[in-house]
């Protein structure tokens, strides 16, 4: 799978803008503070603990990886490899891509063609297959769900540390000139919970909420493409209604290698 380094520009960017920001008017080390960090990120994270179990926790690097992966699938390819297998099937029977299925990659689509092989009606695949696509669905939303929730409870930790330390410098109003020092301390945890919401976790969970979207768009075009398989039907009209789940941009793009396979069927 392609590589995909798009969100780690827009972080850099970010973060590098709101440097530029500081120092262009102010002093950098007077925003690093390293309890404010620790109440907002670490604080956070404990209510993640409480939330979800540890082992869907465990699945947070794993899923951070898979934000420098290319979200755009492959829709041309997965339409000519039906085509060509639709082909095939009609010309020397079901039977004869069994040996090509060893070679696919994609889980769902030898799991659908495997069920067409061994003569299962329709309906049960149908059925298999829908069960398998939300066991997908729900894996991948997983993932998400973490990230919006670390989004919402960041700004919130960082309006506790705030208070923790309005508190505090409340309780040594004795010495007025700590108040400023004090005030923009306590400060420091709301920017840390907006900065660590708005330009990582929920910019992250957007990012998985494409991917999970398009993921489910090529898992129905799955199941399209193995019931017209086992129902017979023509590469051609394979291709079609495979295309019919795209956007325009996609569908004008079309497969020329379903319709070269069209043509040498004809």
């Amino acid at each position: 799978m392609k590589k995909n380094i798009v969100p780690l520009i827009g972080f850099v960017l970010g973060v590098g803008l709101i440097v530029w920001s500081i120092t262009s008017s102010g002093n950098l080390t007077s925003f690093v503070d390293g309890p404010s960090l620790i109440i907002t990120l670490g604080g956070s994270f404990s209510a993640l603990l409480i939330s979800y179990p540890l082992k869907t926790l465990k699945k947070i690097p794993s899923v951070v990886k898979n934000l420098f992966m290319d979200p755009n699938k492959d829709y041309a390819k997965l339409i000519e490899l039906f085509a060509e297998y639709s082909r095939k099937a009609r010309s020397k029977g079901i039977l004869s891509i069994e040996g090509d299925l060893k070679e696919e990659e994609n889980d769902l689509v030898v799991t659908g063609l495997q069920m067409v092989i061994d003569g299962m009606d329709p309906e049960n695949i149908q059925e298999i297959m829908d069960i398998k696509i939300d066991n997908i669905e729900k894996r991948h939303r997983e993932g998400q769900e973490i990230f919006f929730k670390w989004g919402e409870l960041a700004p919130a930790f960082g309006m506790i540390g705030t208070l923790i330390g309005l508190i505090i410098m409340l309780g040594e109003l004795d010495d007025p000139s700590a108040i400023g020092v004090g005030m923009a301390t306590a400060l420091l945890t709301t920017l840390y919970g907006s900065f660590m919401a708005n330009l990582v976790f929920l910019p992250i969970a957007t990012n998985l909420k494409l991917q999970t979207d398009k993921e489910m768009q090529m898992c129905d075009m799955i199941v399209e493409g193995v019931l017209s398989i086992q129902s017979g039907q023509n590469p051609r009209i394979i291709e079609q209604k495979l295309k019919s789940y795209l956007p325009n941009n996609y569908k004008e793009k079309g497969s020329e290698k379903a319709e070269q396979l069209q043509r040498e069927e004809q």
